[in-house]
């Protein structure tokens, strides 16, 4: 790849592909935190409506990921990058279940505002809601990528 340069802008592609799918995620879990954990202190409070316009441009994100994954003309990127973006839940998985115990640490419930040695993690109000906005980022990636095509 090394002896090939367009190689570096199918690396870049790929890269960019996990960059903006963990955007994503990180755009939502805002939304998803502030309904959940309400009461939990915090430094600063987002705004509403600066929390919903983030929101929504995570879900601009996710269409100009879908598109833009072919721009340098790799198809094969999107589905790279999103392969390479689940190598990390693996290391997620043994960091939980082996290093904590399948338990969150003292610190993180602490800053949910829970017990320390609680078992349950609170009232899960978001409901289905996380799964739903899941479901329609990856929706609106798979469309975009079909749908966008580079001129011949």
């Amino acid at each position: 790849m090394a002896s090939d340069p367009h190689g570096y802008y199918f690396v870049l592609a790929v890269s960019n592909v996990g960059y903006l799918t963990f955007n994503f995620l990180n755009l939502n879990a805002g939304w998803i935190h502030r309904i959940d954990s309400p009461h939990a202190p915090r430094a600063w409070r987002c705004p509403t409506p600066l929390l919903a316009f983030n929101t929504c441009l995570s879900f601009v994100n996710a269409l100009f990921l879908g598109a833009g994954a072919k721009v340098w003309g790799y198809s094969s990127a999107l589905w790279a990058g999103l392969i390479f973006a689940t190598f990390i839940l693996p290391v997620f998985a043994f960091r939980h279940y082996y290093q904590d115990g399948g338990k969150f640490p003292a610190q993180a419930m602490k800053d949910l505002g829970l017990e320390e040695d609680a078992s349950d993690l609170g009232e899960r109000k978001a409901g289905v809601l996380p799964y739903l906005a899941l479901c329609a980022g990856l929706s609106i990636v798979l469309f975009a990528h079909w749908f966008f095509e580079l001129p011949a």
